[in-house]
């Protein structure tokens, strides 16, 4: 029988960390070298900044005490598998360099390791042997009042997480969603933590959903003022702000959809690798992004609607002014009309020795233009 803290291995006996190592590796020399051309550093000044926010070990849902090695404390849960226990690393914008010796410790794939570091991923969840690999995208509200034709409305980032027999590692980037409070609450509940990684899995997942709910909340007060002010007859919205909320709303919109086919996956009853009460939390959550999924086809449809009202408002204002301009277009040729005639210099023309002619002609030009802008006047085009 074999050992329970023995580190697990492939096929021909070869320990999973190892199998893995040399591929990790080439992965990051590709992403450390420099490109083609450039002068390459002999001795690169290590970094002083750890990635690492926090290393814990939960045996029986209790944290242990201490501060912890990341391979320490693997070492130990593998030991006390029997007693529920595992090790949640939580990373922030971690290097390549340190995130390679983490895979190697770990036995992570070069693939998913090369997701972590540059941070530009989908949400998904795939698979890799006994880890898996679930890519979030983060979201929070950051509006402050009136939205303007620069403001930023929502802040993205992401969370990757890799969920091993032992293990469970988050990986962050940005500040839209911070996981210190998660950890505090999730160490609160006992029963949860008994599920093992999985339990840290969900808990991240339901923290970055709630705050999807929390944006969309926001995200419909601010449609809902931007809808008043296109409006109001005495402050049309500008199309620029119109527009800076469509591509906020389309940029948490990549955030959420994508989401629905990982959760689907985690909550469908094939899926051995999540235990069963776990599975009915993510049914939970799942139910939450439906909400808000629901909330976003609903803003995106809303957010058009208004567009093309104000595009509307913005061409019946181009026609009143062209009718505004054409009316007194219509006065000025009377004046130019009548002037013009006169100004044709003939020796012979009537009314030209008349002593009361000037003033007669005067006093026409001004009851025409007068009646013409009573008529325009009276049918709104003045």
């Amino acid at each position: 029988m074999a050992d329970e803290g023995a580190p697990r291995t492939d096929g021909v006996g070869r320990p999973l960390a190892r199998t893995w190592a040399a591929p990790v590796r080439r992965a990051m020399t590709r992403m450390l070298s420099p490109v083609d051309g450039a002068p390459r550093q002999e001795h690169a000044p290590p970094s002083a900044r750890s990635a690492i926010v926090d290393c814990a070990l939960y045996i029986d849902g209790e944290r242990q005490p201490g501060e912890w090695h990341y391979a320490e404390a693997l070492a130990a849960a593998r030991r006390e598998r029997q007693r529920h226990a595992f090790v949640w690393l939580g990373l922030h914008e971690p290097g390549a360099a340190e995130m390679a010796d983490i895979a190697e410790t770990f036995g992570l794939h070069e693939l998913a390791v090369e997701d972590a570091v540059k941070a530009e991923q989908r949400p998904k969840l795939e698979q890799f042997g006994e880890v898996s690999s679930l890519v979030l995208r983060t979201a929070r509200y950051v509006g402050k009042g009136d939205v303007t034709e620069t403001a930023e409305v929502v802040e993205t980032g992401q969370v990757m997480l890799f969920i091993g027999p032992a293990f469970v590692i988050t990986v962050r980037h940005g500040d839209a969603c911070r996981l210190s409070a998660v950890r505090v609450d999730l160490e609160g509940k006992h029963d949860l933590l008994l599920q093992g990684p999985w339990s840290v899995a969900y808990a991240v997942t339901d923290r970055v959903v709630d705050l999807y709910v929390e944006v969309a909340d926001q995200v419909e007060v601010e449609l809902d003022a931007l809808e008043a002010q296109v409006f109001d007859r005495n402050s049309h919205g500008r199309i620029q702000s119109i527009y800076q909320m469509k591509r906020e709303l389309v940029e948490f919109k990549r955030a959420v959809m994508p989401l629905q086919r990982p959760l689907i996956a985690l909550t469908a009853q094939v899926n051995r690798e999540v235990p069963k009460e776990i599975r009915r939390y993510f049914r939970d959550v799942q139910d939450h992004l439906t909400r808000t999924v629901e909330q976003i086809n609903s803003y995106d449809d809303l957010i058009n609607s208004v567009l093309q009202a104000r595009l509307a408002q913005v061409t019946v204002d181009q026609n009143n002014d062209m009718r505004k301009i054409a009316a007194w277009a219509a006065i000025a040729a009377v004046w130019t009309a009548i002037a013009g005639i006169y100004g044709m210099n003939f020796k012979h023309m009537p009314e030209l020795g008349w002593t009361y002619g000037y003033p007669v002609v005067f006093a026409l030009m001004v009851s025409i233009s007068l009646a013409l802008y009573r008529f325009f006047r009276r049918n709104g085009w003045l």
